[in-house]
């Protein structure tokens, strides 16, 4: 039998790679992640946030990722018909990107050059042969999605659900075409996103401008960061209750460089305690001064060309020049007309594009827009109700502020990759908006009496209009199914703060819209991962982590169970490669158990009846084990991920491993009795439901040992949840007698420690005085406190023990003989010369910490670094003055 099971046994230092073939090549073959769609179990549905279609895995995604796999693997074990729906995003502007790029290695300077159909078809091609890279790293993460109903936001079935949504939307009044500002990519020649927008401090400059007033020898002086766009000013703004220039509301200045009159109007925006109080106003090219144009009826004359240099609009010499050009020339005519008053150094922030890192100029052009107001009331109320609720609560403020504060959606985008928007412009300028070019001929026939010439919009969606219907699209909508009926809505949503406003509130916003319910129940906004510093990732501090290193470095377990580990409810998490060595030493002390629990031949025999166990400490490991699991449970399902993780941390490695498995390790090596078939079932027992608890957080090696090492079943990934009632399992409440025990034996220990009593000196403890019940705790247990404490005798005394020092176990005094075993007089000295060394480091620190100098100067990090250090002195300075005091 045991030749039998040294034959089974496997290495478990296989390496990481073989591990995670494994385990992914056992869930493959038993379809773990499929949901079961024909089923009658309770469903748990999570829409994954789909990833950019030419994204690289991330340490954002490798947390977001993770998160969601312990959510969907602990219900799976749960017993729910889970359905993790994944897929990817077309990003418009990220794959156009990508394939311009290849084309102008090619060559190719510009995809007009091929045209819109052909360049498609090599973004086809291009996402056939590379857009897999995300998901098979998602795969290599753990991700249980169900990978059969994989989606792309561009596939036939969602195009034809954009489709529907924008012709129901239009014909409901709620999408129409408008003149407005938007963010403008001048060098990729297209509306963004607010999202896809980054803010940078940049240095530059007030120009202090004298604009003359009309009909009189005085100026009213303007302050700007952005003086081209004085070109297009359209009146000046004052506040209405500014005593300077009271007088001169409605009056003219006339508009130097352009010598055209503009009027200088009252209003609320010009704030008097800034700059001169006066404000230029250019509708067209800043979105303060195009509210500022609306409120007044003023004109907005646009002085831009779409790729950035200043149109038909300005005076000649202006025209064809960028607006950075234009700046430069602009200030010049003005200080030689006289009229450049001052020049005040500044630093503000100047909005960047993303991809293309050039500068986002606010820009006046037609696009299509989403009443997106109208649409926002009923998420509004959702969330107010409680039918969708934010965790932490506090993102819900975040949320209402955006809501209440939005403004009409833009969701055309100026380029040729993504949903094209379905509609045709007649000889008229009349806009037919229908699914498809056969029906808008259809209501063109009908408007004119005869076919007419129409031409498609050459436009395409905001990636964020698909991605908004994710929730139902990927579904089948508009198609009624199975699917639909049961997965929607949705019961939680796992993102990060940042896309709040652009993808969770549309997805309401939609979902409420066409589908009458919210889509998900619950929100759970996991925070940002910083470096080890605090500090936010970015390439140009060099600070960026890349998961696939870290995977290959240390296990994809070992960064899972980190990131699950730090995943503190509302507070970003600093990652340290220290932590990641931290949790991989865990799971190599979950291998060294499992080596040892085979060693010992510790197998569970089902016939064993764990109703029957005697041993205290079997009661308690096992009382032990469903508290744990029953804990673990209630922080998954309340999304305490770090608590979940914390939780199941302490007991394998200090309840089980530490104690557990130390107090019993006599009993595996002997004869086989009763009791050493009650330690050795009950041993390989715990550890299979501890390989069960830990499964959401660290599957790969879970699995392997599960399914694998130990034969315990078929599949870890879709076994039951640990249960004490569907276990057949008496929970013993009363497990005082192996706690005592530990408290014992940690007080030794703790003494041995602060004395630098030797390892190996064997030690006698005395006592006056004892509790029946704690006679019976030391008589029961002799061989484990001897073993463990190193002690040599426990004996009554009815006096005071001479050279010792002093233990407190619960209401029960020991003594311990120092006699011997120790220089008491050289140990005091040690201890005191210790004590005025940590006294005097913690006054060197709160000196450091009184200091305002060093306060005003030094980074937050170090301030925190040095409140850290001291608190850990003042634990060492307690544990020092305890150690003293036993010794007086």
């Amino acid at each position: 039998m045991v030749a039998d099971k040294n034959k089974q046994n496997k290495d478990v230092n296989t390496s990481n790679k073989s591990i995670e073939n494994y385990s992914n090549n056992i869930w493959q073959k038993n379809n773990i992640s499929d949901a079961k769609i024909d089923c009658e179990d309770k469903s748990l549905v999570i829409m994954m946030p789909p990833p950019n279609v030419t994204g690289s895995l991330h340490i954002g995604h490798a947390l977001n990722m993770t998160l969601q796999d312990v959510i969907v693997r602990y219900w799976r074990m749960k017993g729910k018909d889970v359905l993790w729906q994944p897929g990817t995003d077309h990003a418009g502007i990220a794959t156009q990107m990508v394939v311009e790029k290849q084309l102008l290695e090619e060559g190719i300077t510009s995809r007009t050059k091929l045209g819109r159909e052909e360049f498609l078809n090599r973004v086809w091609e291009w996402k056939e042969k590379s857009g897999g890279t995300i998901i098979n790293q998602l795969k290599r993460l753990g991700a249980s999605a169900d990978w059969t109903r994989e989606r792309f936001t561009l596939d036939e079935g969602l195009s034809e659900a954009v489709i529907e949504v924008f012709v129901s939307l239009y014909k409901d009044g709620l999408i129409y075409r408008d003149k407005r500002l938007v963010n403008w990519d001048i060098k990729l020649e297209t509306a963004v996103s607010d999202l896809e927008v980054i803010q940078k401090e940049k240095k530059g400059y007030y120009w202090h401008f004298k604009y003359p007033i009309v009909n009189s020898t005085k100026h009213i002086i303007v302050a700007t960061t952005r003086p081209e766009t004085m070109l297009g000013d359209t009146c000046v703004a004052v506040h209405p209750d500014d005593s300077r220039y009271k007088n001169l509301i409605g009056k003219k200045v006339l508009l130097p460089l352009v010598n055209r009159e503009i009027d200088i109007i009252a209003d609320e925006y010009a704030d008097p305690s800034k700059g001169t109080g006066a404000v230029k106003i250019t509708p067209a090219h800043d979105f303060n001064d195009f509210q500022v144009g609306k409120r007044h009826n003023m004109a907005s004359i646009n002085i831009m060309n779409n790729d950035g240099t200043l149109n038909k609009n300005t005076p000649k010499k202006y025209q064809g020049l960028s607006m950075l050009d234009a700046r430069e020339l602009v200030i010049k005519d003005m200080d030689l007309l006289g009229l450049l008053e001052s020049i005040e150094e500044t630093v503000h922030a100047v909005p960047y594009g993303d991809r293309s890192e050039t500068i986002i100029e606010p820009y006046l052009t037609d696009q299509w827009f989403v009443d997106a107001k109208k649409l926002s009331l009923p998420a509004i109320e959702a969330v107010k109700s409680g039918k969708t609720k934010f965790v932490p609560k506090s993102w819900e403020n975040t949320f209402f502020d955006w809501m209440y504060n939005i403004e009409p959606w833009c969701i055309s985008r100026q380029l040729w990759w993504g949903h094209r928007i379905p509609a045709w412009h007649g000889p008229d300028g009349h806009i037919f908006v229908e699914k498809n070019e056969e029906l808008a001929k259809k209501a063109a026939l009908k408007k004119y009496g005869k076919n007419e010439q129409l031409v498609r919009d050459p436009d395409v969606l905001d990636t964020w209009f698909s991605s908004g219907l994710w929730p139902f699209s990927t579904l089948g909508w508009p198609h009624k199914n199975r699917a639909l009926d049961k997965y929607y809505p949705g019961d939680v949503l796992i993102t990060g703060f940042d896309i709040i406003f652009f993808w969770v509130a549309r997805m309401m916003m939609m979902g409420l819209h066409f589908m009458k319910e919210t889509p998900f129940k619950e929100v759970y906004v996991h925070a940002l991962v910083r470096d080890s510093k605090g500090n936010k990732m970015s390439k140009s501090k060099g600070n960026v982590v890349d998961p696939l290193i870290l995977m290959d470095k240390y296990g994809t377990d070992s960064i899972r169970f980190t990131l699950t580990a730090l995943a503190t409810q509302g507070r970003d998490i600093k990652l340290a490669e220290d932590r990641i060595v931290g949790y991989r030493n865990f799971i190599t002390k979950i291998s060294n158990a499992s080596r040892f629990i085979e060693i010992n031949e510790c197998f569970y025999d089902k016939n064993f009846n764990m109703k029957s166990i005697n041993l205290p400490v079997c009661k308690w490991i096992v009382s032990l084990l469903y508290e744990t699991a029953d804990n673990v449970s209630k922080d998954i399902e309340a999304y305490r991920f770090n608590e979940a993780a914390n939780k199941i941390y302490q007991f394998v490695w200090h309840s089980f491993c530490d104690w557990y498995l130390e107090i019993v390790k006599p009993n595996l090596s002997k004869h086989e009795n009763n009791i050493n078939k009650e330690i050795k079932n009950v041993t390989s027992f715990v550890f299979g439901k501890i390989l069960a608890i830990l499964h959401p957080i660290i599957p790969f090696n879970t699995e392997y040992l599960f399914s694998n090492i130990h034969k315990f079943g078929d599949v870890l990934a879709i076994s039951n949840w640990p249960d004490s009632q569907k276990d057949d399992v008496i929970i013993h409440k009363d497990n005082q007698e192996i706690e005592w025990i530990i408290n014992f034996i940690s007080e030794v220990r703790s003494l041995r420690a602060m004395l630098n009593i030797p390892a190996k000196a064997l030690i006698n403890i005395y006592f006056k005085s004892l509790d029946e019940s704690y006679h019976k705790f030391i008589s029961s247990n002799k061989d484990v406190l001897y073993r463990i404490s190193k002690i040599e005798n426990i004996i009554y005394s009815d006096k005071e023990i001479d050279n010792s020092a002093q233990i407190l176990v619960d209401d029960a005094t020991f003594q311990v003989a120092l006699k011997g075993i120790i220089n008491i007089e050289e140990e005091l000295n040690r201890l005191s010369r210790d004590l005025t060394k940590i006294k005097n480091d913690i006054s060197f620190i709160e000196n450091k910490l009184s200091n305002e100098k060093f306060m005003s100067r030094a980074p937050k990090e170090v301030i925190e670094e040095q409140n850290n250090r001291k608190e850990i002195l003042k634990n060492r300075l307690s544990r020092v003055e305890s150690a003293i005091n036993k010794l007086k």
